[in-house]
């Protein structure tokens, strides 16, 4: 407890300080301030569920940032900040809003009395990161509590480093990594009392793209969560974070593939293919499937284009944000279902996506989306799984089965481009590149079996090896085909 009040008394105190003079760049900490809130506010508003008619919970408001923003379409705003000078200087700009309210508040207080399932829309901007991890773990809890059924919460930090370019004489920030929010609001579960449980479901994570754009940084990463029924289907994001592509399975295809890589080939088949789209500096890119972002970075410090990486997967994401420490390169990262995502019309000259449409169903709803977010000229490419003609063997159709695999033959793939409305679409089978590229990842693996055992275990050797012959034996045998398909709008 003496603990948890001497961090309160400290945070305090910096805010105290940095809060003295009631401007934007003292409360976003960075010289930039206003240019980088012209970028950064449309954008982080743009995230939010509609709040038109709902309740809004604005935490640590600040001088009123976003609280002006809501108070034009909420039914009822209630800002909070522990600084009262702060909140005073919110409430003398929004007072004039009939549906706010400002309250001088710890959110780590007792005292704060919020009625249960009252709030439709929580929201906060750089606050967890000035609580302790304790904190964070009891207001995680106490903000489901506050949230109605199918409500939101959205929370925005600094993560791994500071960004902005105040000077601080000390600095108790917390900069995290953002696994763990995401953990800790993941594990945050409920009961009512009555047998109803309920949890909070990620929807959306991604970095701010306005800091990508400006500083080449991608520490500042937002979630947005709804709080829905245990019951409720989490689906094939859940499947890809608990079992195919759990922490540890990771790090075991990255030590086989490569650093930052999760793809057939790594560096060596990322190079030759990136080499056909012929990339100008300033291009736009969509990588579907990102992974932990070797390719992204690829293209992006080599090239000088902007790339945006997606994956579903959480763990994914969260690695190549960690792989992004100190790059300084063009690349936004984002937990997104490629499916149910949309972009404008003509926004890419590049969609390039390796070893991953694989796991998607209805590839020509995805592949007249890719059509549409493309600009004229844009182009395709795709690495992906494939199958032979015809019917697969009793023993592949249960492997495409147990993976929930979606796959065809190398021509049927290709003419999927072309009924998207793709021309110039080149199909080529890749097999036999597949199979030695295999068999060379293989080699490597068995040849450092003991530092593999050691970083790893025997188990973990097993399934990589094991699952690499398997490969092998379904490619060799024609079973399993690899395809590479480029195309042009």
């Amino acid at each position: 407890m003496a603990a948890q009040v001497e961090e309160r008394e400290v945070q305090k105190s910096y805010w105290i300080e940095h809060s003295s003079e009631l401007t934007i760049e003292a409360m976003m900490l960075d010289s930039k301030a206003a240019d980088l809130d012209k970028e950064e506010r449309p954008e982080v508003l743009s995230l939010l569920p509609p709040f038109k008619g709902k309740d809004v919970l604005e935490l640590g408001a600040g001088i009123g940032r976003f609280t002006s923003e809501f108070a034009k379409e909420a039914n009822q705003v209630l800002a909070l900040d522990f600084i009262e000078s702060v909140i005073k200087k919110n409430e003398s700009v929004n007072g004039h809003f009939k549906n706010v309210k400002f309250l001088c508040a710890d959110v780590t207080s007792p005292d704060l009395k919020i009625a249960p399932e009252s709030v439709d829309l929580i929201f906060s901007n750089w606050l967890l990161m000035y609580l302790s991890d304790k904190e964070v773990e009891k207001l995680a809890e106490r903000m489901a509590i506050w949230l109605k059924v199918g409500g939101y919460i959205f929370f925005r930090e600094s993560c791994f480093h500071q960004s902005g370019d105040s000077k601080r004489k000390n600095n108790p920030t917390h900069y995290r990594e953002p696994k763990f929010y995401t953990k800790i609001f993941k594990e945050c579960h409920l009961d009512d009392g009555s047998g109803n449980s309920f949890e909070l479901c990620l929807l959306g994570c991604k970095c701010i793209g306005a800091y990508v754009r400006n500083k080449r940084n991608q520490n500042q990463v937002c979630w947005i969560w709804q709080k829905v029924k245990s019951n409720d289907d989490k689906g094939f994001q859940r499947f890809l974070d608990n079992v195919q592509y759990k922490c540890s399975g990771i790090l075991r295809y990255e030590r086989v593939f490569g650093e930052g890589f999760v793809s057939t080939g790594g560096i060596d088949t990322t190079k030759e293919f990136v080499a056909k789209l012929e990339l100008k500096p300033g291009q736009k890119v969509l990588d579907v499937g990102c992974g932990i972002g070797g390719g992204d970075f690829y293209m992006a410090e080599n090239f000088n284009v902007e790339v945006f990486g997606i994956d579903l997967s959480i763990n994914m994401i969260s690695f190549a944000l960690e792989h992004a420490i100190g790059r300084k390169c063009s690349v936004e990262f984002e937990v997104a279902d490629c499916t149910k995502k949309t972009y404008p019309d003509n926004t890419f000259d590049v969609i390039y996506s390796r070893d991953t449409i694989l796991h998607i169903q209805d590839k020509p709803a995805l592949f007249k989306s890719f059509f549409k977010w493309l600009k004229p000229g844009g182009k395709v490419l795709i690495s992906d799984y494939c199958k032979r003609a015809g019917s697969p063997s009793k023993e592949f159709a249960q492997y495409i089965e147990q993976r929930g695999y979606g796959l065809h033959d190398v021509e049927a793939y290709g003419q999927m481009l072309k009924d998207a409305g793709f021309k110039e679409v080149i199909a080529e089978d890749r097999t036999n590149q597949f199979i030695e590229v295999l068999q060379r990842e293989l080699d490597a693996v068995e040849k450092a079996r003991e530092a593999f055992i050691h970083d790893f275990s025997e188990e973990d050797y097993d399934e990589i090896v094991g699952g690499w012959k398997a490969k092998l034996v379904r490619s060799s045998s024609g079973e399993q085909r690899w395809g590479l398909f480029i195309a042009k709008k």
